[in-house]
């Protein structure tokens, strides 16, 4: 029988003091559709992290995929198209979402999981025979990555100088920047991606609430109309105080938002060293809260009788990938006994 997760972030509900926020908000009247003063004071919070020139607005979802459709869908014409890598999450794990808003996805392989100037190039060059090809103008980052890896600050500044450029929109997928800013391999603030990108948006679903993402539109000459995209997809709700309770909660005096990454962060670093010290490799480095192992598929069968993981993908004939995601609430012991398995076997 499966006693421990490590398939996500989210199999959770939520931090207790955001629990204890919404149960002691719970009979207060408030305005809905995200005018009451707890998505106030919340917009207010991020603000406050987000640089002094900051100039935009700040919306808030019930989910990640909503976000991404929202935010890359309110900036373009029918005829506009996405620049991702392969392994994009709008690519590989939403449906089909951003295509069926009837946007095309450009793909270029990925290296290191990331988008770089050179592969923008690339797709620029071969998606220019007009009008008779899509015509490409976003470009769609996540930080951290499918693969867990994250964007250095000077690996931004030259994406974003190149969008800027070329006349691109830069857009930020932040299901799991929490993780990404948390990490010891990082330098860039909160500050640092909103004066590089168009907009972006900050994940609480993978770092503690019960729901709920941020986005954050930089660019002044996006957030005209945004909110009525947002109405227009179903992604403006009328109890928009559970959103922006849970935020006013993460960017409060505990400052979950940083604190439950770091925890997440340092289980998955303990998880991958481990893995490592026993003789086996990792797929991709460790740098968030994402663990890649090649483990011999024996191996893994036996695991899978004590905890849940997803088998990522085949490394050969007898080894495999999975993928072991920890979060703000892994417990370290949790981690010792999947670690003591492998011993085992």
């Amino acid at each position: 029988m499966t006693t421990s997760s490590f398939l996500d972030d989210y199999s959770e509900g939520a931090h207790p003091d955001i629990l204890s926020a919404l149960t002691e908000s719970n009979y207060i009247q408030q305005a809905p559709y995200g005018d009451d003063t707890y998505s106030a004071d919340a917009t207010l919070r991020i603000k406050a992290c987000l640089g002094e020139t900051f100039n935009g607005a700040i919306h808030y979802v019930a989910s990640g995929t909503m976000a991404n459709i929202v935010s890359i869908s309110s900036c373009l014409r029918p005829h506009e198209a996405v620049i991702a890598v392969n392994s994009g999450h709008i690519v590989v794990r939403e449906a089909g979402a951003i295509e069926a808003t009837g946007h095309k996805l450009i793909t270029v392989p990925a290296v290191d999981g990331k988008l770089t100037p050179g592969n923008i190039e690339a797709a620029l060059a071969s998606n220019a025979h007009f009008p008779h090809m899509a015509k490409p103008r976003l470009i769609y980052i996540s930080n951290a990555t499918e693969t867990g890896t994250i964007y250095t600050l000077a690996e931004l500044r030259a994406i974003s100088a190149l969008a800027r450029q070329r006349g691109l929109i830069l857009f930020l997928d932040g299901a799991r920047l929490g993780a990404a800013l948390a990490s010891s391999k990082n330098d860039a603030t909160l500050a640092d991606i909103a004066s590089l990108v168009d907009l972006f948006w900050i994940g609480g679903t993978k770092v503690g609430t019960l729901l709920g993402e941020a986005i954050v539109v930089c660019n002044p000459a996006l957030t005209d109309d945004f909110a009525f995209h947002l109405k227009q997809r179903g992604g403006m709700l009328a109890k928009g105080r559970v959103l922006g309770i849970q935020f006013q909660a993460l960017f409060g005096v505990k400052n979950l938002f940083f604190e439950n990454a770091r925890h997440a962060n340092a289980m998955a670093a303990k998880l991958a060293a481990g893995i490592v010290s026993l003789g086996y490799a990792l797929d991709a480095e460790t740098a968030t809260n994402q663990v890649f192992p090649i483990l011999p598929d024996a191996v893994i069968a036996s695991l899978k009788a004590r905890f849940s993981f997803y088998v990522w993908a085949k490394a050969d004939d007898d080894q495999s990938v999975i993928r072991l995601v920890t979060s703000w609430s892994t417990d370290e012991r949790q981690v010792d006994a999947f670690l003591e398995r492998i011993a085992q076997l």
